[in-house]
C-alpha cells in the first residue's frame, strides 16, 4: 500500500496592514489641488470686488467714485433717498417700466420660442431644415444694426396706432419680440428632441391633438429650458440700452438702462454716487429671478446638448 499523499502545509496568511500615510507636503498639495484653490480665489476676488466697490460708492454721500476708494468708510443712505426724490428723473417709474417690459418680453419670448421649437421637433414639413438654418443665420446680425429702420418704422406706425409708436412700452416690447426667435428656438429645439416621441404617439392614440399635447404634456417636461430662456431674455432686456434709447423717447416710459445714463452723461453734473445706488437696486430683480430659477439652469443648458 502506498502512503497517503501529504497535503501541503498551510501557513497562516499575513494580516493586511493599512497603507502608511505620507507626510504632508506643501509642494505636493499645491501641485495636486492647491493651484485650483488659488485660481478660484483670484476669480472670486476679481468678480466680487467691483460689486463691493459699487455698493460702497452708493453709500458714500460724496458724489464721486474717487472718494470710495476706501470701502465702506462712510455708510449713508441719502443717495437712495435722493434717487426717488427727483421728479425730473423718475427712478421709480423707470423701475416699473423695466419690470413690465422685461417680464412681458420674457414670457412672450418663451411662449413663441416653445411653439416654434415644438413644430421643428415634432412635425415634418417642407423647408424645416432651411427654416432652422435661417433662424441661426439671422441671429448673426445684431438687432441694433437696424435701429434706424426701427425708428422710422415705429414713427410711421405711431401716426396710425399711437399705442405702439415711439415712446411707448408696447412698441418697445414689439421690437424685442421681433428678435425673440433664433438662438432661443434652436436651444429649445435641442431640448425638445430629448423628449421621447412615444409620449406624443401614446397621447394621439387617446385622441389628443398637437395643441393638447403641447400645453398639457410637453411644456411640463421641458420646464428647465423654458426657465433658462426666460431668464436669459429677462437679463438681456433689462440691460439693453441701444435700442431702448432710440425707441423710448418719453422719459416716463424709459427703462433703468436708459434713465440711469442721465446721471453720468452730463459734462458738469456727474453724480456717480446716485448712479451707483440706482445700479444696486437695478440688480435686485435680476438677482431675484436668477435665484428663483437657478435649479433649472444647469439642466436646461446641458440636457439639450445630447442631440
Amino acid at each position: 500500500m502506498s502512503a497517503p499523499a501529504l497535503s501541503p502545509r498551510r501557513t497562516p496568511s499575513a494580516t493586511p496592514t493599512a497603507p502608511q500615510k505620507r507626510p504632508f507636503s506643501l509642494r505636493r498639495w499645491f501641485r495636486d489641488t492647491g493651484w485650483r484653490h488659488l485660481v478660484a480665489l483670484v476669480l472670486v476676488v476679481f468678480a466680487v470686488f467691483p460689486l463691493l466697490y459699487v455698493l460702497s460708492a452708493s453709500l458714500n454721500p460724496g458724489g464721486s467714485l474717487v472718494g470710495s476708494n476706501s470701502l465702506f468708510t462712510t455708510i449713508d443712505f441719502s443717495n437712495y433717498v435722493d434717487l426717488f426724490g427727483n421728479p425730473s428723473q423718475p427712478y421709480g417709474q423707470w423701475f416699473v417700466n423695466t419690470l413690465v417690459i422685461g417680464l412681458t418680453t420674457a414670457v412672450l419670448t418663451v411662449f413663441m420660442g416653445a411653439m416654434a421649437a415644438y413644430a421643428f421637433s415634432r412635425m415634418r414639413f417642407t423647408g424645416r431644415r432651411m427654416g432652422l438654418l435661417s433662424l441661426m443665420l439671422v441671429q448673426m446680425f445684431p438687432q441694433f444694426l437696424a435701429f434706424v429702420s426701427i425708428f422710422l418704422l415705429l414713427s410711421s406706425i405711431g401716426d396710425v396706432f399711437p399705442a405702439i409708436g415711439l415712446g411707448t412700452r408696447l412698441g418697445m416690447i414689439m421690437v424685442y419680440l421681433g428678435g425673440a426667435l433664433g438662438v432661443n428656438t434652436y436651444l429649445m429645439y435641442g431640448y425638445f428632441s430629448t423628449v421621447p416621441v412615444s409620449i406624443d404617439e401614446a397621447a394621439k392614440i387617446d385622441g389628443a391633438g398637437h395643441a393638447r399635447i403641447f400645453f398639457t404634456m410637453i411644456l411640463r417636461l421641458v420646464a428647465p429650458i423654458l426657465a433658462v430662456v426666460g431668464l436669459l431674455s429677462f437679463i438681456a432686456t433689462t440691460g439693453e440700452y441701444v435700442i431702448a434709447s432710440v425707441v423710448l423717447t418719453d422719459p416716463s416710459t424709459q427703462t433703468l438702462a436708459v434713465g440711469l445714463y442721465q446721471y453720468v452723461s452730463q459734462a458738469f453734473s456727474n453724480n456717480w454716487a446716485i448712479f451707483s445706488a440706482g445700479a444696486v437696486l437695478a440688480a435686485v430683480p435680476v438677482m431675484v429671478v436668477f435665484l428663483l430659477l437657478q435649479k433649472y439652469i444647469v439642466g436646461g443648458l446641458t440636457a439639450g446638448s445630447v442631440k
